[in-house]
Order: structure tokens, then sequence, then C-alpha cells
């Protein structure tokens, strides 16, 4: 394998592979989210399964996260990468791609990370809130019917005549 499937242009050999046998090799938050990516991609079910927290009862859910493991991934971004509250705590934000039904889809998550007794565990994550996009954009200019007073549609907040009117 040349590149690591995380995304590193290291070679998994020494990238996720030395996390995959040996979990205490993770040494920070992202190091272990890559890893658990790279498993996903390599189907490596007792790697995702055990690096979960204890707390999140994995074991007991394995075989959806089998049914997750075995999807087609295709690409891992790191957007951001932060300590928590303190050195025991960490977050790491990506997109991580996946292809189903000739149809590529992006999972985006801000996942929570928590090191006890010095190995990092997945604990939670959270989903963006997608914006609500106002309908108007979507409609020609030609056929808008924005009163003076309506909101404008750029999102400023200012009524339409004294933004964009």
């Amino acid at each position: 394998m040349s590149h690591c499937p995380c995304g590193n242009a290291t070679q998994y050999e020494v990238c996720c592979q030395p996390i995959h046998h040996n979990h205490s090799e993770a040494h920070t938050p992202e190091q272990l989210m890559r890893a658990r990516y790279s498993a996903h991609v390599l189907g490596l079910v007792d790697f995702v399964v055990n690096t979960y927290h204890s707390s999140c009862h994995a074991a007991e859910q394995r075989d959806a996260i089998a049914e997750s493991v075995d999807s087609d991934w295709v690409e891992l971004e790191v957007l951001e990468s932060s300590f928590g509250a303190d050195e025991n705590e960490g977050y790491v934000t990506f997109k991580a791609f996946f292809n189903q039904d000739d149809t590529q889809y992006c999972l985006e998550e801000r996942s929570r990370f928590v090191r006890e007794d010095g190995l990092w565990f997945y604990i939670d994550g959270e989903y963006p809130i997608e914006e609500q996009q106002d309908q108007r954009l979507s409609q020609s200019v030609e056929s808008l019917k924005i009163g003076r007073n309506d909101p404008c549609i750029c999102g400023s907040g200012k009524k339409f005549k004294k933004c964009c009117g």
C-alpha cells in the first residue's frame, strides 16, 4: 500500500498500522480518528469497536458498526483538531466521503475523544447544523415577489428595501 487510507502522505505501515496493532500508539485524538477511518476502509471492525469509550457499549452495537465499516469509504479530510477542557479531552472535525448507489456522500462530524489510562477513545460527535436557505434564492429574479418590507434574500436580516432592494 502506498499512502495511508487516512489521507496522510506517509505509508500505512508507518502511519495507522502501528495504531491498529497497538492502540497506545495513538498519542493524539487526531491520530486515533485517522486510524479509525483507516480501519473503516480496511474492514477492521474489532479496532473500531475497541476504540469506542466503554460508556458507548459498542460491543452491543457491533452489527451496526460492521455495516458502517462495510461502506465504500473513499476519502478523509481533517478540518480541525484541538484539545478540549484539559489534556484528556480532544476534538477532531472531519469530512469522510463514501460511495453508495452510484452517489458520493459526505459525513461531517466534530468528534469528541477522551483519554483514560493513557489511551484515547471516541466518545461521541456532533453533526453541523445546516442553515436554512431562503427558498426565494432558488427562483429566477423575474419571478420573485419581494415586498419592500420583506427580509432581504441575501440573509443579512435587514429589510429588502434597506439592503439589496
